[in-house]
């Protein structure tokens, strides 16, 4: 039989019965208001095993009263439920004490498990460090999916479990490492990333743990590698699947050792990095074949965590492209937004290319539309253009709905294109002027067209392209990876 006193707060009278009942049902004494000043009343006179409360009440915020409470009692568990679900709401709630954040609407069943937990742990868990800057949210996105996702890196972030993020290409698995370093309590150390797919095999040992002068022909000085880089901070092993098995068998020494040689040194050296792992691959078919150590795998998966694909989460596509049409206005490009109709189009889509998919298409509709409102058509255009594997003929658009151009209809050379293209970010008659990096951008924007034409024309054969772009097959490679541009079989 449960037993223990809980408190509730919450303003809305409604979700106060609902809790009362559930957790009397429970077997839990339950005591219910709607205020924060009855709450704290509460709280002092040593009421309560447990608290439960809303964030936003009529009289007090939360967050204010919470760390009140965990100096008065520090062993009482506290749950916060909020409406603001957001990434940094958890942060808050997890920073400021709380045991747990449940984002509302919630599931009884999950609350009335969370509240057995919490009476039965051990109450002296510490918290993680929140950062200054709380408006710049690194993670967007308030569907259940994304819920998930925070409560688990409110609840990482004051360890240094080792982590391993799996999903599709473009779902932000960087970001996600980046915020388990920002957000964690090594912060003040250094975030340093390795991408295994774009390092030639052979160098990956000298890259991760660095080389002594005369390892081998070219290393002409002693070269520190990633792990002496990220030392106090995190080592983010990006495409971890690619990584050469003699290189698994290094890391698993020091996943087991806490130490490393460098290549063509012989002693080791203590480190002290977290180990945060990321894959689009289903690493335990590639343990199968041989390919990827299973005693490795167990020592990176201590915290699988998984990236849903933007097409499960389709209903944060509206705060996705809000917060990439922000960016692009700060960045000096023109104030877009879209219309509902386009806004549909967009949730219609499958999205394969996910997230990074879709902000190319918010920075195209911001960089090259003159109009501030994005219509259905507009997106249909782009949205057309992406799965064709490459941008439309017709790059400069016009002032109106930008209909693709006709059969008969010669699109205008590139030179003018461009020419006319950036007349208009530079202003009429050069009164205004797009914000700094132009030339990378511009580059990467004729960049893309071009080698996903080129892969076309070759029918997905990369030496081909590479030949056919006057490029090295590496140099290609890694602009394909890039660039992001997706390798689609051409049709028989």
């Amino acid at each position: 039989m449960t037993t223990g006193n809980i408190l509730v707060a919450d303003d809305d009278a409604a979700i106060r019965t609902v809790l009362s009942q559930a957790l009397s049902r429970a077997g839990y004494d339950v005591r219910t208001t709607g205020t924060a000043a009855t709450l704290w009343g509460w709280v002092k006179a040593g009421d309560g095993d447990l608290v439960i409360t809303d964030v936003i009440m009529p009289d007090e915020n939360a967050f204010e009263l919470l760390p009140r409470m965990k100096k008065l009692r520090p062993e009482l568990p506290i749950i916060v439920m909020s409406a603001q679900n957001t990434f940094m709401t958890a942060i808050k709630a997890s920073e400021r004490g709380a045991y747990d954040y449940l984002p509302k609407p919630f599931d009884l069943r999950e609350l009335v498990s969370i509240v057995g937990r919490a009476l039965a742990e051990p109450k002296n868990r510490s918290r993680a460090i929140l950062p200054e800057d709380l408006d710049n949210m690194p993670l967007v996105g308030r569907s259940p999916a994304m819920q998930e996702i925070y409560r688990s890196l409110a609840r990482l972030m004051a360890t240094d479990l080792t982590v391993m993020i799996t999903g599709e290409s473009g779902t932000g698995k960087e970001l996600v490492a980046r915020a388990l370093h920002d957000y964690g309590k090594r912060k003040k150390g250094p975030f340093v990333a390795i991408n295994m797919a774009a390092i030639p095999r052979d160098l990956i040992e000298s890259e991760l743990f660095g080389h002594e002068k005369g390892a081998f022909t070219g290393a002409n000085t002693r070269s520190a590698g990633r792990f002496e880089q990220a030392e106090g901070g995190t080592l983010f092993l990006d495409e971890i699947g690619d990584m050469p098995m003699e290189a698994q068998t290094r890391l698993l020494r020091v996943l087991q050792q806490g130490e490393y040689t460098t290549v063509g040194g012989r002693t080791p050296i203590k480190t002290n990095v977290r180990i945060v792992a990321a894959t689009n691959k289903d690493l335990r078919i590639l343990i199968g074949q041989g390919l990827f150590r299973e005693d490795l795998f167990f020592r990176l998966n201590v915290v699988p965590l998984r990236l849903p694909p933007l097409r499960e989460r389709i209903e944060d596509v509206a705060d996705l492209a809000q917060h990439f049409f922000n960016q692009a206005a700060a960045e000096g490009l023109p104030t877009k937004q879209l219309e509902p109709g386009a806004l549909e189009r967009m949730k219609r889509y499958r999205w394969p290319g996910n997230i990074r998919e879709l902000e190319n298409l918010i920075r195209r509709l911001a960089a090259l539309y003159p109009q501030e409102s994005i219509n259905e058509h507009l997106v249909d255009v782009e949205l057309s253009a992406d799965a064709a594997g490459f941008s439309p003929p017709n790059v400069l658009k016009s002032a109106g709905n930008a209909a693709p151009a006709t059969d008969g209809e010669e699109a205008p050379p590139l030179g003018v294109a461009v020419e006319r293209h950036l007349s208009k970010l530079f202003g009429a008659h050069g009164d205004s002027l797009p914000p700094p990096g132009l030339y990378h951008r511009v580059l990467r924007e004729l960049e893309q067209p071009l080698i996903s034409a080129a892969l076309a024309a070759t029918r997905g054969n990369q030496i081909k392209a590479a030949e056919l772009l006057g490029l090295n097959r590496n140099t290609l490679r890694k602009k394909i990876r890039d660039l992001d541009i997706r390798l689609m079989r051409s049709p028989r």
